[in-house]
């Protein structure tokens, strides 16, 4: 399905008359700032936890999940 750039343009005036261009400029900011806070936790989370590597496995270089290691001690 192909929209045309003219009803692309009526869709858009449609939108802006709608909600009007300060509470779109509001949510474009705040989706904005949603992306932002969310790259920034994965980021931390990545940080915070590097891989491990096992003691009894260095020689072969496997790496283990930490969750994985804690049910083995249980």
């Amino acid at each position: 399905m192909h929209f045309s750039p003219l009803q692309l343009i009526l869709i858009l005036v449609i939108v802006v008359l709608l909600f009007g261009t300060k509470k779109l400029r509001n949510m474009g900011g705040d989706l904005g700032e949603a992306f932002k806070n969310f790259k920034k936790a994965v980021k931390d989370e990545d940080e915070a936890a590097p891989p491990k590597i096992d003691q009894q496995a260095s020689q072969t270089g496997r790496v283990i999940d930490s969750e994985a290691k804690e049910k083995d001690k249980v």
